[in-house]
């Protein structure tokens, strides 16, 4: 592309000097530039009215293309352009972005650390000047500096002042203009003690937008700088330090994963969680000791989300010690047991609605768990989640593993009580046997007895259904061991029903759950209880006590047709139509 020149907009019509900001800094490295936008690309050789450019988006790097069109108004470009008037690739790399985000109005406001990870699949950081109020916006200060806009930081040197050392940094205004006029500005006194060879190298006179000011002035004068950090596939150098990074795609579920942060004891632990394991602590002696590494929380789709009115969620992190008992584990789900007993040893620094909070931690070496979570509970999202690593370490999604070791227990006649027997026979009448529908009335009136539970009755598919689990001999009823063995299921049913109902209300929050399953032998991952959830709760997410029993009861019997069918135990089984339609019709 040859030498990429500077450049300068004015957008008001979009308000996304955020992303000029970002390709600024962009032109300023060529191979980075050059995966962004590919070479070999122009209007003369091998023209087809297409472009390409790639953006890394949530994990991966996409394709986009885009046609030669640009939008104008009294025939000039509407948007992003180059000082040069032949040079249209800003503009066309705007609209592939704009592309991939829905629409050139889902780029008004933002932030330059999006622009930054989009062309390099890394974190962050640009610098902003304080607003006190929202008429400051834009607003030029006396030493032409523009309020609440985004500048790059393009260099830093030190020069020399009669001999003392004096630290510059170098600042571009993406514009082209509007320079900074204070101290060490284009031409100011300050250059007349700098030794002449110093000088020449900074070429500090140039009207480009680009000016040097002193550190301490740029401490004074801006309150927020966003720095990219590059991942390993971005850098090619062997001279660079690489880290070691980790990626994992997670969601906010409503009623089973979306648990809101600490202050939401009741549903903070069904969060998604993952643990990252520290084993060598860093080599430079002038770090604090510890293993230092990244963690970065990224919302996923926000500025498509804009045209449904839907706003980004507030999110942040937590991270906390994996206990001794647990270490080596990454197959649990921390329960409120262990996790609401200890304090956080770290925590992200606030909880923001932004497409990305990253923070820096320096931990002693050691297992911990961190759970994402957005600030209040219920509100769906999907994200992903990043961290990096100075020296080697190992994270991993921390999952259960899908099993179910339920008790079965084999009785006899003699083994039941001579009381149930009466019952039993009052019940089930002269052919000795309790049909379905029988079930169903025994239920509902012993249950509609209790004051301490809610139901709405059990269903005839849950009656169904526990004949078909218990029926051992295919009467399609159940003769008395067998009624007999539904009774102690459902005394144990109610026993974890009522110990997982915290507020007494006589139903159970979704997302006591996964702890009630676990309690009745079940392991579940996130995607069977949000399929569990969906099914069995109601529009508050409670489920009362004839959803829980249909569910274990249906649990249950999945399982136990599934070992059936396993029978060289590998974890897959394979169907013909008819089983299956057989199967799914049970």
């Amino acid at each position: 592309m040859g030498e990429i020149p500077y450049l300068h907009c004015r957008n008001f019509a979009v308000g996304d000097c955020w992303l000029l900001a970002a390709i600024a800094s962009l032109t300023l490295h060529e191979q980075i530039l050059a995966r962004v936008v590919p070479p070999g690309q122009s209007f003369e050789e091998s023209y087809a009215g297409i472009f390409h450019f790639q953006f890394w988006q949530f994990g991966e790097w996409v394709d986009v293309v885009i046609d030669d069109r640009l939008p104008t108004k009294d025939g000039e470009l509407l948007f992003v352009h180059s000082a040069e008037g032949s040079e249209f690739w800003s503009a066309l790399l705007e609209k592939a972005y704009a592309k991939v985000n829905g629409s050139y109005e889902a780029l008004s406001g933002g932030s330059t650390t999006e622009g930054f990870e989009d062309f390099t699949g890394e974190s962050q950081r640009c610098c902003s000047i304080d607003i006190t109020s929202a008429h400051d916006s834009e607003a030029v200060t006396r030493q032409k500096l523009v309020k609440g806009h985004a500048y790059s930081l393009t260099g830093a040197q030190e020069v020399h002042v009669r001999g003392r050392p004096e630290q510059l940094v170098r600042v571009r205004n993406p514009w082209g203009q509007v320079e900074w006029t204070g101290a060490w500005s284009d031409g100011s006194r300050e250059w007349d003690s700098v030794p002449a060879d110093e000088k020449a190298k900074l070429n500090h006179t140039a009207e480009d937008g680009e000016f040097w000011m002193s550190y301490s002035d740029f401490k004074n004068h801006f309150s927020k700088l966003e720095i990219c950090n590059l991942t390993p596939d971005t850098l090619t150098s062997d001279e660079v330090g690489r880290w070691n990074n980790y990626q994992f795609d997670g969601m906010w579920r409503v009623g089973s994963t979306a648990g809101g942060c600490r202050n939401n004891a009741a549903t903070f632990c069904s969060n998604p969680q993952f643990a990252i394991k520290l084993e060598d602590v860093d080599d430079d002696p002038l770090d604090e000791d510890g293993c230092t590494f990244l963690v970065g929380l990224m919302q996923k789709d926000g500025r498509k989300e804009r045209r449904f009115g839907r706003d980004l969620n507030t999110v942040g992190f937590a991270i906390y010690k994996v206990p001794d008992e647990y270490k080596g584990r990454t197959n649990i789900h921390l329960s409120p047991d262990v996790l609401l007993r200890q304090r956080a040893v770290a925590m992200s620094s606030t909880f923001v609605n932004m497409r990305e909070i990253c923070d820096r931690f320096c931990l002693p070496p050691g297992e911990y768990v961190i759970i994402p979570s957005t600030f209040e509970p219920h509100k769906k999202g999907s994200f992903i989640l990043r961290v990096f690593s100075e020296k080697q370490a190992a994270a991993s999604n921390m999952e259960e593993d899908i099993n179910a070791e339920v008790e079965e227990t084999e009785i006899s006649e003699n083994d039941v009580d001579p009381h149930f027997k009466i019952l039993f026979k009052q019940i089930a009448g002269n052919d000795s046997e309790v049909s379905v529908f029988e079930l169903i009335q025994v239920l509902n009136r012993v249950i509609s007895q209790r004051a301490d539970i809610k139901t709405d009755g059990f269903s005839l598919e849950t009656g169904r259904h526990i004949v078909s689990l218990l029926d051992k001999d295919g009467s399609a009823k159940l003769g008395l061991t067998e009624f007999h063995m539904l009774w102690m299921k459902i005394q144990k049913y109610l026993e974890i029903f009522k110990k997982h109902d915290s507020d007494n209300s006589g139903t159970m929050s979704s997302h006591e759950m996964r702890g009630a399953l676990s309690q009745a032998g079940f392991q579940v991952n996130s995607d069977v209880l949000q399929i569990i959830v969906c099914r069995y709760a109601d529009a508050e997410y409670a489920i009362d006590f004839d959803c829980f029993v249909g569910c274990l009861i249906r649990l249950e019997m999945l399982f136990k047709m599934f070992k059936t069918l396993d029978r060289d135990r590998s974890g897959k089984i394979e169907l013909n139509m008819l089983q299956w339609l057989c199967l799914a019709i049970n």
